[in-house]
Parts: C-alpha cells; sequence; structure tokens
C-alpha cells in the first residue's frame, strides 16, 4: 500500500503532524519524505520517530513539494509517502566523498546485488557540493559510474537531485536514519513493479548547430572559436547585467540534439543544460553538468513557457492512456525548481497543468528538483529544465 501526505507550516513539528494523517491508518514501513528547505530537517526527523517508532526515513530537501491537497515552494511545505506491505522498496546508500563517478559506481554494484532484472530504481541525491564556491555534485558523473557499477543487470533508473530552495543556497539528505551532506539514496522496488516515464520539456533552438570549441569541464569557453558568452548574448539579442549567471539560467540553455541532426524538431531529442553562471571576465558560461565535449555540437535553445505548458499538458495526456486498464501504484512528478512561475515566469504554474491533468486515480505526489533523471533514448541520464513523471505500476500478468 502506498499513503500520501502533505502540509505546509512554519512549524516543523506541526508540519509533520499535519502531513502524518493519512499514513496512520497503515503504519507504513518505509517513509519518503520530501522536506522544505525552511523547515528544520533534524525536527522533521525526530517527529517522524516519535510518530511512527523506527521506520526508514528516506528523501531530504526540496524546493517545495506538489500533492493533490497542494502544491507549492515557499520552503516550508512537507511530502510524505509511505510504502508498506509488498510494494515497499529496499534502500541502499553511498556517500559521495571520494567523487561522484566512483561513488555512482558504487551504488550501481549495490543495486546490482539486489535488484531484479528490468527493476523500477528511484535515484535522490544532494545536489550542492559546496557554497562557496558555488559547485554542483554532476548528475551526469553520478549516472555514469552507476551504468559502470551496474555491469550486465538492466534496469529503470529515475529520480532527481535535491536542494534546499531554488537559489542553490544547500542540499541534504535522509538516507533511512539520520540527515547526511554528499549522499546519494537508491530505492530498489521489488519484482513486479514497473516504472513507465514521461519526460516534459520547454525549450526551443534558436540558432544553428555550433561546435563546442573549447571546454574545461562544465565551463564553456568557446562556441565556434568565438567567446561563448559573447555568441549567446548576440543570439538572445541582448547585454547582460551583472546577474549574468542567474539572467541567462532564466532565458536559455545549450541543446544537444542526439539522432539525427537534419530531423524536423522533436522536443524529446534533445537534452538541454542550464547555465549555472557566466564569467565576463573569460567570456565562459558555466553549464549545470560537466559532459558536454570539445567537439560536440549545440545549439542555444530559448526557455519557451507556452511550449512548457503544452508539453505538460501532452505528456500528462499521454500517460493517462498508458494507465487504462492497469494496476498503477504512485505517480511521481520531480519537476525541475525552474518551472515554477516564480522562475520561469510563467503564468500559469506548470504543476498545476500535471495536477489538474492526471486522472485521480491514482496516488500522486512530487517535489521540485535541482536535476532530473529518466530513461532518453534507452539510456538513463540526467536532465534540465524538464518534468519527469513517473508512474509506478504493478506489471501486467
Amino acid at each position: 500500500m502506498i499513503q500520501i501526505g502533505y502540509s505546509r507550516h512554519s512549524d516543523a513539528r506541526q508540519a509533520v503532524l499535519d502531513g502524518i494523517r493519512p499514513l496512520l491508518d497503515h503504519r507504513p514501513s518505509l517513509v519518503l519524505a520530501f522536506c522544505g528547505g525552511k523547515l528544520d530537517p533534524d525536527t522533521v526527523l525526530s517527529t517522524l520517530r516519535r510518530e511512527l517508532g523506527e521506520v526508514p526515513v528516506v528523501g531530504g530537501a526540496a524546493a517545495g513539494g506538489i500533492a493533490r491537497r497542494g502544491f507549492g515552494y515557499s520552503g516550508l511545505e512537507l511530502v510524505l509517502i509511505g510504502f508498506s506491505g509488498d510494494v515497499t522498496p529496499t534502500a541502499l546508500v553511498q556517500d559521495m566523498l571520494s567523487g561522484e563517478i566512483s561513488a555512482g559506481a558504487a551504488l550501481g554494484a549495490q543495486v546490482a546485488a539486489v535488484a531484479s532484472e528490468g527493476a523500477a530504481v528511484l535515484l535522490l541525491f544532494d545536489s550542492v557540493a559546496s557554497r562557496m564556491p558555488l559547485r554542483l555534485h554532476p548528475a551526469s558523473h553520478i549516472a555514469e559510474g552507476f551504468h559502470r557499477g551496474l555491469g550486465s543487470r538492466s534496469v529503470t533508473l529515475f529520480g532527481g537531485g535535491l536542494l534546499t530552495d531554488m537559489n542553490l543556497s544547500d542540499s541534504w539528505v535522509f538516507d533511512g536514519a539520520a540527515l547526511r551532506r554528499h549522499t546519494a539514496v537508491a530505492l530498489v522496488f521489488p519484482p513486479g513493479i514497473a516504472v513507465e516515464t514521461a519526460i516534459l520539456h520547454g525549450c526551443r533552438p534558436i540558432s544553428t548547430f555550433m561546435e563546442i570549441t573549447r571546454i574545461d569541464g562544465a565551463e564553456v569557453y568557446e562556441l565556434d572559436g568565438q567567446p561563448a558568452l559573447g555568441v549567446i548574448e548576440r543570439m538572445l539579442g541582448l547585454r547582460l547585467g551583472e546577474a549574468q549567471g542567474q539572467e541567462l539560467s532564466l532565458l536559455a540553455t545549450l541543446g544537444q540534439k542526439q539522432g539525427d541532426p537534419f530531423a524536423p524538431y522533436d522536443e524529446n531529442c534533445y537534452v538541454n543544460r542550464l547555465i549555472l553562471r557566466a564569467s565576463p571576465d573569460t567570456g565562459s558560461v558555466t553549464l549545470f553538468e560537466p559532459d558536454f565535449f570539445p567537439g560536440a555540437k549545440v545549439q542555444i535553445m530559448a526557455r519557451d513557457n507556452a511550449l512548457m505548458l503544452d508539453s505538460a499538458r501532452n505528456g500528462v495526456a499521454a500517460m493517462n492512456r498508458m494507465m487504462q486498464g492497469r494496476d498503477n501504484l504512485l505517480a511521481l512528478y520531480i519537476d525541475c525548481a525552474g518551472r515554477a512561475s516564480a522562475r520561469s515566469g510563467a503564468l500559469t504554474e506548470e504543476a498545476e497543468v500535471v495536477l489538474n491533468g492526471l486522472t485521480d486515480s491514482v496516488p500522486f505526489a512530487g517535489f521540485y528538483s535541482g536535476v532530473e533523471v529518466a530513461p532518453f533514448q534507452g539510456y538513463s541520464l540526467p536532465l534540465d529544465w524538464t518534468g519527469v513523471l513517473a508512474v509506478l505500476r504493478r506489471q501486467d500478468r
């Protein structure tokens, strides 16, 4: 059985007491908790323990929460998902202090040891590696290592990076027993439970293909032999002010088209990378992920709110059709925090489009994330400025 609790309160203890009520009828054997960054996590954890006993609590910080009872990103939201019986996942934990690739490989090896073939696996990790200077735990490195560690085992990996707020101030993880940082958690669902995912996009190309001619990790210095920041500014038709990283992150991404570059535009063929910051001194831009490389062909992509909302409507409609006649257990929405209207400027909240469109026959919960992970053309990888709608269901017999 899966039960959903949601609350919004400035007092962490009261937030738990309000949100936990739906979970008390059938005591869960594991709780997945997404906790707004303004709530004290130690109080949340201790109150959950006091009310439920020594039940494992996994999850962590979230820039906001989403449920049928409400949604928001004030930092005071709390989403609780209780699992009991034969749908309870196994929680595996791995610290990332040795590096994201090696940590991903170690976690993948743990998963391979317990997962059935094709198992659904939810990956959660804290996104912020350091605050000054700001550095993120690259999801692309975690995913790369994870697939290495899996070896020949095949699983369906989905998930997201955890944040306390939209400003990338901090992040932390509940590992089942305590609060930790620099940690990744994998929830491995039992045999017989499958997951279907829909990726909701919202960017369109505004440039021709350009070659990355100089890059170091996540920092792109040159596009077609010219300073990357100047190229992007010219394409956008504006001159950026002092807060260049923040402005660029709201306006554009760099996108890499997968498959035939000359095929008609299809949003589902692009992997987009958000811009974390820009440096006028070097003419460079730093991306959220370090997985682009010299020689990669990319396009400047404009964030399009109308396209984002259309993608949400279409993706939810497709998921509703998929769920018909099946034993659906949980719909989990992993929503990039940048898609919230406070960041995107959209007049309609994209999460509300998902809430209103999704059939009410399935339990639903979600959180605002820093990065999203989902199967993309046969391989799970991190995505930026997307919403990942994942539906857990019992496999068809």
